[in-house]
């Protein structure tokens, strides 16, 4: 999920005048009560418009934002605590084995290659302009895309505004607290439909708020995504240019360098507290080629030349031994769209194999 874009501003006329038309929203004066919906979907569980703490982020976020107090307090009062959001953003159990071929077999499966294939063979043109520009190859491109929504076919069926009114204001404990980064992406989303001129009851997406093809938060879709074809407005649900486009420029914004492999086998150090060492940075690529040599590591002549840092990328394989690569700074910036090593890898996986396909 996520986040670098140039946001296009339009009807912004019509869109003032209809927020003068909106009407304050008339909530409970009960503090900090929120009722547990029985279901996603049971009437009851429309709870935040009685939230006075919801109601006045909302008068906060208007005004340092620009935006009609009303408009927004009348969609936050219509948006719902949803139980299986903050189930499903939990972490697996504790003593859950990652298992890296498992999570691999999961992404490069024939269904995925193949939509893969389509997808690339129908926006060919688009994705060669994307490397023209950016030099993000690709096979980078269509594996993003292939595991976060499988080409579009399973981009969520949450309404966002509720997914992160949820995460914003009663984040589940048990996990580290992250409802300020959910704040700062329901007040980026306000920011968002203002621009863009789309009702915030709308938009659906996934448990986490992302959206379209992509799954882009919306502070990312603010920064960094683009109007690919051209006909005056972003659409990352519809148009495949325009999320072809955005994955190409939020990853030059992350530090893509054309040319540059995403990442060079590697033989781990033999030595236990040698391998430590270069693990302890994790995905972070901070050694030279030299440091990883001078740590025990082997490389092939081809990562011995790079001039990129590298990072060892420890993958675990269940009760089987751990397989490793060494990460340059393309790899790095891969995961700036999820921050995890085996997410970069599958990504960079399905990539290949669709490439291989055709």
């Amino acid at each position: 999920m996520s986040q670098y874009r140039r946001p296009h501003l339009f009807m912004l006329g019509a869109i003032a005048l209809a927020l003068t038309l909106i009407q304050p929203p008339a909530f409970a004066k009960k503090k900090n009560t929120v009722r547990v919906a029985r279901s996603d979907s049971a009437p009851d569980s429309v709870t935040y418009g009685q939230r006075e703490d919801v109601m006045r982020f909302g008068a906060e976020l208007a005004e340092r934002r620009g935006l009609d107090s009303a408009w927004v307090q009348a969609a936050l009062a219509e948006s719902r605590f949803i139980p299986n959001v903050a189930k499903f953003i939990m972490p697996p159990p504790p003593g859950t084995a990652k298992n890296w071929a498992a999570y691999r077999a999961r992404f490069v499966e024939p269904t995925r290659v193949s939509a893969g294939v389509a997808f690339w063979n129908a926006n060919e043109a688009w994705l060669r302009l994307a490397e023209e520009r950016t030099g993000v190859p690709p096979e980078i491109i269509v594996g993003i895309v292939g595991v976060e929504t499988l080409y579009g076919q399973r981009m969520g069926e949450f309404r966002v505004i509720d997914a992160l009114a949820t995460l914003a204001f009663d984040f589940p404990a048990g996990r580290r607290d992250r409802s300020a980064f959910f704040r700062d992406e329901l007040e980026s989303f306000f920011v968002l439909c203002a621009t863009q001129g789309t009702d915030p009851l709308a938009l659906k997406g996934s448990y986490a708020g992302a959206i379209g093809m992509p799954q882009f938060m919306p502070s990312s879709i603010n920064q960094h995504a683009v109007d690919f074809d051209g006909d005056g407005r972003i659409d990352l649900q519809h148009s495949s240019a325009d999320v072809i486009g955005s994955i190409a420029t939020f990853l030059a914004h992350a530090g893509w360098q054309p040319g540059l492999a995403t990442h060079f086998d590697v033989a781990a150090p033999v030595d236990a507290s040698e391998r430590a060492a270069l693990l302890v940075p994790d995905i972070l690529p901070l050694f030279s080629p030299q440091e990883f040599v001078e740590h025990g590591a082997a490389l092939g002549d081809a990562a011995l030349a790079t001039e990129s840092k590298l990072a060892l990328v420890e993958l675990q394989n269940g009760e089987a031994a751990p397989s490793y690569v060494a990460g340059t700074t393309n790899f790095y910036a891969i995961t700036r769209y999820n921050w995890s090593s085996y997410y970069a890898m599958a990504v960079i996986a399905l990539g290949e194999a669709v490439k291989r396909q055709r």
